[in-house]
């Protein structure tokens, strides 16, 4: 029989410990081995128990979720899936903590009747199960790349408007997420220069109500202007558009961006990666190049083969770097990838692709 994977449950309410462990019970191939009720009961359960994954409520007293995930990835690193409101305060602390490696979140949503909650049917079981899979060393392993006590976002903001004013940029960079996502592009963006002569287009899988604070968080990290998307934003260089949950980012007329959230979803998925990269692709051809990150599924494939096609390059992140290596497989295995690396590299072949003539690349595996 195979071995069942192995929960604990971390909520400082009763009623909530009560639904989360029901929920994950209900699945044969899961099962809670214990519960927590705040974050110091939960570091202490974490090494006496060894769950294969935890899941961690944010709002805790005495220890809150993102300084128990913090404790955890420094004392005893498991892969931990975080329970989130729909508030803005929580959404911006579920950034931090995917920051700071936890590998997903659950959005969690207030019933009418005081106290309980309500889960997305079958997204909390998905993502533990592929929690389960992650070796969550990498999420924990500290970038050499970096310079010591480097304070991300303290280098001056380039600003695309006032040197650039709405000249068409050079290239457009379209990069896709999912899984793991969040943190690669806290370590990819800072590391790009403001004067960048690109546009970037970002799709990370997420629902409404949290894109808008990765695009801050990112916003707030490097030289870059990040912000999400608004129906016609202008494409420029030195500025990144993040799309919208439960909207595809689109190419419109001039040099703008349009959201569409009434075309279907593709691989189940709204915003898709896919769309993007089809979209910038038959507007930007040579021009175009595309980044797939970490992330489960096929999701970036597609848009890698038009954006071959139109004359344009990919990279994709490579297999060691990525926390789930699905979305930039697919691509290898496709052979539509021009160059495969390391997230530490990425932004150096981003640049070197930016200022180099489409013709004179050549695969880099």
């Amino acid at each position: 029989m195979t071995r069942r994977i192995r929960v604990l449950v971390v909520d400082d309410s009763a009623f909530a410990r009560v639904v989360i462990s029901r929920e994950i019970s209900s699945d044969p191939e899961v099962e809670v081995v214990g519960t927590a009720v705040d974050g110091i009961d939960a570091v202490e359960k974490i090494k006496s128990i060894r769950p294969d994954v935890v899941t961690l409520d944010i709002e805790m007293p005495r220890m809150d979720g993102l300084s128990t995930l913090k404790k955890v990835m420094a004392e005893c690193p498991t892969p931990v899936i975080v329970l989130s409101r729909l508030t803005t305060e929580d959404a911006e602390t579920t950034i931090h903590a995917l920051e700071a490696g936890a590998i997903d979140f659950v959005p969690k949503s207030p019933l009418a009747s005081s106290g309980r909650i309500s889960l997305p049917a079958g997204s909390l079981m998905e993502k533990i199960k592929l929690a389960a899979r992650v070796d969550v060393r990498r999420l924990t392993e500290i970038s050499s790349w970096k310079k010591p006590g480097e304070l991300k976002g303290s280098r001056p903001k380039h600003d695309p408007w006032r040197t650039r004013g709405r000249a068409r940029p050079q290239s457009v960079v379209v990069i896709g997420s999912s899984t793991g996502g969040p943190k690669a592009l806290c370590e990819l963006i800072p590391d790009l220069p403001g004067d960048l002569p690109a546009a970037l287009l970002i799709v990370q899988h997420m629902p409404a109500g949290f894109t808008g604070s990765l695009a801050k968080r990112l916003d707030q990290l490097g030289q870059i202007r990040v912000k999400e998307a608004e129906s016609g934003d202008a494409i420029r260089p030195g500025q990144a558009l993040v799309a919208p949950g439960g909207y595809h980012l689109m190419i419109g007329s001039g040099d703008t961006v349009t959201l569409n959230g009434s075309v279907p979803p593709r691989h189940g998925l709204r915003p898709a990666v896919d769309v993007t990269m089809e979209s910038a692709a038959g507007v930007y051809g040579v021009g175009c190049i595309g980044v797939v990150l970490t992330g489960m599924g096929c999701d970036g494939r597609d848009g890698a083969a038009t954006i071959n096609k139109a004359g344009g390059r990919v990279i994709v992140q490579d297999e060691a770097s990525s926390v789930i290596y699905g979305m930039p497989r697919s691509v290898v295995e496709s052979g539509r990838a021009d160059r495969v690396a390391p997230l530490s590299e990425i932004p150096r072949q981003i640049v070197e692709m930016c200022l180099e003539p489409a013709g004179l690349q050549r695969k880099v595996w």
